[in-house]
């Protein structure tokens, strides 16, 4: 039987990934890597190893094999069914809390495993949070990573603004998204987690702006007068975004970049 030490060295991952491995199938710490590198690894520990060594090689997503992904630093379940948690979300709800009022109301569409509507019903326990999507198994996980970090969360299934669960009109100070904005046979859909990811959630298998067409469409109708829309969009899709949004009678229109100085996150308000 290897050691922890022995284990790392001539396991093909990267280090990185191989060390997140090894903490998940012991239970160990980073520091307990390095405090108990000379321990003996059980079989059962080694079959585990294997086996996420392997479906790692195979192109599985390390947040899929060890179960979560932090965001926002919390730790989320992370499953098939939704997409990876990415740092770039951060500047969408960064945004939608800034204009977030005191008891205020807000709506997450398509919340895939729920990032956003719990990381701003932790952040604001103020206010009313409200998230749905069209995927019974995304609100599954998102349900669970609400119960299992303590967030009133309102859930609902449904395709953007038709849901099983009727909302009011003319209610909401922040509607927010991170909808399918890839466009269809765009190449990064091929490569590396992205192949993992669920289809439907990444892109609209159209020009990558269907989804937000609607979002930005149905809006105006449940927006309280002066609430806001925030949408995550892709690097080069800001003047597109903007456009779509003036179109449909917004105001105060602005692309925020993310860290890299690249489009990301653009929001607009009900006059």
């Amino acid at each position: 039987m290897p050691t922890l030490s022995q284990w790392l060295q001539t396991c093909p991952l990267p280090k990185n990934e191989a060390r997140l491995l090894l903490q998940h199938a012991t239970g160990y710490t980073r520091a307990q890597l390095i405090t108990r590198d000379g321990e003996s690894l059980p079989d059962e520990v080694c079959t585990a190893l294997e086996s996420f060594t392997e479906r790692r090689l195979n192109g599985e997503p390390v947040a899929y094999i060890l179960g979560v992904r932090e965001f926002y630093g919390r730790s989320f379940a992370v499953g098939p069914a939704v997409l990876i948690p990415r740092p770039e979300t951060e500047h969408l709800v960064e945004a939608a809390l800034a204009r977030l009022p005191q008891g205020g109301k807000l709506w997450d569409l398509g919340t895939g495993s729920g990032i956003v509507a719990v990381t701003a019903a932790l952040e604001r326990p103020d206010a009313s949070v409200r998230a749905s999507d069209i995927s019974a198994d995304a609100l599954a996980v998102a349900r669970r990573n609400a119960q299992d970090l303590g967030a009133a969360v309102e859930f609902a299934r449904g395709s953007w603004f038709d849901t099983d669960r009727p909302s009011e009109q003319n209610s909401y100070d922040i509607i927010v998204s991170n909808p399918p904005y890839i466009e269809a046979g765009d190449a990064h859909l091929t490569q590396g987690d992205l192949r993992f990811e669920p289809q439907g959630a990444l892109t609209d298998f159209s020009d990558g702006l269907t989804c937000i067409r609607a979002l930005a469409d149905g809006a105006p109708a449940y927006l309280k007068t002066g609430g806001w829309l925030l949408l995550e969009h892709g690097f080069d899709q800001g003047a597109a975004v903007r456009g779509i949004l003036r179109r449909n009678g917004f105001v105060q229109i602005e692309t925020l970049p993310d860290l890299a100085g690249l489009d990301r996150v653009t929001l607009g308000r009900k006059p």
